[in-house]
């Protein structure tokens, strides 16, 4: 397995060479780097970065840390600006302490049974992308859930898969892959009863978590 997953990376990233029409110099595109982690989430690995690695990484990249009261102020900003593009999607915002959750239900992201996100959810998640690119000072952990049906191994790697369906559309967006986190929890974690149709279609969803890089 480490094998392909080394051979899918590198080959990704060969093909994605791109010419920045700004500099002339050459780079991996952002297509080519949300593809590589998407062939690594997509080969179990799950988490992808985290800690002390997506910080020094951040740092590295120059992006700024945020301090003390700053935080509050950002995340305000963000989330306002993620309620306007977001109203009316289907996509929920809500907020806990200085951390931003957008809920993305299966059922306007995904066919069912199925990890490729849907033409019709595009537009959705390039304003997603667009915000994100906009407030660079977050951390972005991208976690997919499923509902209790089905078996177990299934639907881990079905929600694996969605989060890293996301995951790689938003790096083509140009969203840096260094922000991200993610992670699939199959029906480890629903957020209402699976005993009823409607319970089971909240569980199956895709959550972004927006966390400040402080």
């Amino acid at each position: 397995m480490k094998k392909i997953v080394l051979a899918l990376t590198g080959a990704v990233f060969l093909a994605g060479c791109t010419t920045d029409p700004y500099t002339g110099q050459q780079k991996v595109s952002n297509m080519a780097g949300g593809a590589a982690i998407g062939a690594l989430a997509g080969a179990g690995v799950g988490l992808l970065a985290g800690g002390d690695d997506r910080r020094n990484a951040l740092i590295g990249a120059g992006v700024g840390a945020l301090a003390g009261g700053a935080i509050g102020g950002y995340m305000d900003q963000q989330e306002a600006e993620l309620r306007r593009y977001l109203q009316g999607t289907g996509v929920s915002v809500s907020r806990v302490g200085d951390q931003i959750i957008l809920n993305m239900p299966s059922n306007i992201t995904f066919a069912s049974d199925q990890y490729d996100v849907v033409p019709a959810f595009y537009e959705t998640l390039n304003a997603v992308a667009l915000v994100l690119n906009k407030y660079n000072r977050t951390y972005v952990d991208i976690n997919g859930h499923t509902d209790s049906t089905g078996g177990l191994q299934h639907n881990q790697t079905l929600s694996e898969r969605r989060a890293d369906s996301v995951a790689r559309f938003l790096a083509q967006g140009g969203v840096d892959s260094r922000r991200f986190q993610i992670r699939g929890f199959g029906p480890s974690q629903p957020i209402a009863t699976n005993a009823t149709a409607d319970g089971r279609a909240q569980n199956r969803r895709v959550e972004i978590h927006l966390t400040p890089f402080s």
